[in-house]
Order: structure tokens, then sequence, then C-alpha cells
């Protein structure tokens, strides 16, 4: 298992693109779950449908979100400690990437993933049901979030950023 402080940058730096952020919010009694990833420079979402809540679910919703990525906007992943990552070692090899893990009740060693969750939670408050959401309702959401223009971003909008990055191939877009 690969922590946080192996990983080759500290959670301010942004600076290169393809390094992503997951996690799950949970649904009613803990039941029901949505995963949730975010690319740290463009802070474009990505959510995984769920249908149960375990690491073989994960690994599924993973290969089938994450697979069509080249291998420069998917270069890493930084997530939790939770249970639901139990197959970490077959979803790094089937994505090709490293997977580092935050130290435990560290929320802010993943920050884009905390502020989209909270984002997130708009559309699917705490308490529910999350099993409801079909992949395409997840589909709308990510949608109208990633157009969403971001203060951070400079009034730019996660997709518009995203997309320049797949049209670039390996070239930084972001500028400061």
């Amino acid at each position: 298992m690969l922590t946080i402080h192996q990983r080759p940058f500290s959670p301010s730096d942004r600076s290169e693109a393809g390094h992503w952020e997951g996690d799950l919010i949970i649904g009613k009694d803990q039941k029901s779950a949505i995963g949730t990833m975010v690319e740290r420079q463009t802070r474009t979402v990505r959510l995984l449908h769920l249908p149960t809540r375990h690491g073989d679910s994960l690994h599924a919703a993973l290969r089938d979100r994450m697979s069509d990525l080249p291998p420069h906007l998917l270069r890493s992943i930084t997530w939790d400690q939770g249970t639901e990552m139990a197959r970490h070692n077959e979803i790094a090899a089937t994505l090709r990437t490293k997977i580092y893990f935050c130290d435990s009740h560290s929320p802010w060693q993943r920050p884009s993933n905390e502020n989209t969750n909270g984002l997130l939670r708009q559309y699917f408050p705490k308490g529910t049901d999350l099993s409801v959401h079909l992949p395409e309702h997840l589909l709308a959401v990510e949608d109208e979030l990633n157009r969403r223009p971001r203060r951070v971003l400079h009034d730019r909008a996660p997709i518009d950023l995203f997309t320049a990055l797949l049209a670039c191939g390996n070239q930084p877009v972001l500028r400061r």
C-alpha cells in the first residue's frame, strides 16, 4: 500500500494534470454509495455507479469509468483508507496507475474531492438511498458540475480545461 507521503507531490501541488482524488458518498444506513473522482488540476468530476459498496463493485466501476483516459490523464489516484479499496492492487494494475492512500481521518489530503463531495450533497442529500440513482442520472449530474464555471479556475469550467488537455496530448494547459 502506497501512502500519500510516498506521492511525489504535496496536496497543494496541482501543476501536473492526471492526478485524481477519489472517495465515496454514503447513503442511508450506509447501505448505498456513489463513487466520486475529481481530477486535481481541472476539478473535472467523474461519478461511479456502485450497485453494492464492496471492492468488486468499485473495481468494476473504476475500470468502466476511467479506462478511457490516456496515460497522461490517469497518472495516480489518491483515496482514503476505506474498505472499498481492498482490491487496490488489482485496480492499480487494471488502470495502469498508482494508488496512494491518505492518512486516517485526514480529509484535507484530498481537498478537491472533499469540496466536490460537498457540492454533490446538493444533488444527493445525506440520509437518502443513493441506490435509486441510475447511471444516466449520475452522468447528468456530472455533466452539470463539469460545466459550472469555478472561481478557482478563473471562471472557467472544468469540462473546457479537461477537453483541452485531451486535445493537446501531454502538454500543460493551465498556466497561472
